[in-house]
């Protein structure tokens, strides 16, 4: 075998991210769920947070019954104390914090701005944008002392183009795009790379429910949705837990301050 060869062989065998930590919030369904999953694939000690403990503990028992490491820790992004309380615990349970995937997000009322209580503007907002703030204040002093690490934040299609519907989701995710750039900016020296994802539509409980509002119409409506995706369908969760994976990992050492858009050439048009 050619040195070349030996080295290939050797990467393949290594994963990619062998005896990192990495912190998921919203991990319990959809794409977090996928991502956590993926992540343990390639050899992290994963932590699942979310408000959803059932969902949450089941995870983690599947991925210990597969010979997995993670632990679940209920976590409600938008409380400050309850953030910093959880990523230390992280920290001590493990001795570091290599990753952090801010993926935790809620949708909002589907109202025109002019009607939008200021209650439902400010819960999302508290969760998609203080949650991001929150998750990344407690944990980039980890990351500094490390020198090293890497943030990839969840925004969407809606970070960068928008749409005549749920104007608080929109304005956060916006949020999101611009505070992952800012970061990227302020603590590049410190070794952290800090990136944003930009689904499109995914076929994933939130989406699915969103489907289930519409009632009779249902069925018009997802394929309205597929019809915004020139690739002809809606996305799966492993579409976006892969290019996350692709983030966390030292394959993107040069990347930081990047939108990665997956999204079947939504935003293409």
């Amino acid at each position: 075998m050619s040195i070349f060869g030996g080295i290939l062989q050797i990467q393949r065998a290594m994963k990619r991210l062998e005896n990192k930590v990495a912190v998921i919030t919203g991990a319990s369904l959809g794409i977090g769920r996928e991502t956590a999953l993926t992540f343990v694939r390639e050899g992290a000690k994963v932590a699942i947070t979310d408000v959803l403990e059932r969902e949450g503990i089941a995870l983690q028992k599947e991925i210990e019954d597969n010979g997995g490491e993670a632990n679940f820790w209920k976590l409600d992004v938008s409380k400050i104390d309850d953030v910093k309380q959880v990523m230390q615990s992280v920290y001590d349970k493990w001795g570091s914090i290599d990753v952090l995937v801010n993926n935790a997000g809620i949708g909002g009322a589907n109202v025109p701005t002019h009607e939008l209580s200021a209650e439902d503007w400010q819960r999302v907002l508290d969760v998609n944008v203080s949650g991001v703030f929150y998750c990344s204040k407690y944990v980039i002093p980890f990351m500094k002392k490390q020198k090293k690490g890497s943030i990839i934040n969840l925004s969407s299609i809606y970070g960068i183009v928008s749409a005549p519907d749920v104007p608080a989701y929109h304005a956060s995710k916006g949020a999101v795009r611009s505070m992952s750039k800012t970061d990227a900016l302020l603590y590049a020296t410190d070794g952290i790379r800090v990136n944003s994802v930009h689904p499109g539509f995914i076929d994933t409980p939130m989406v699915q429910n969103h489907l289930e509002s519409m009632g009779d119409q249902k069925d018009e409506a997802r394929k309205a949705l597929i019809s915004l995706h020139p690739l002809g369908h809606l996305g799966e969760a492993a579409d976006i837990a892969n290019g996350i994976l692709y983030l966390a990992c030292d394959e993107s050492k040069f990347v930081t301050g990047s939108e990665l858009v997956i999204d079947g050439g939504y935003t293409a048009r």
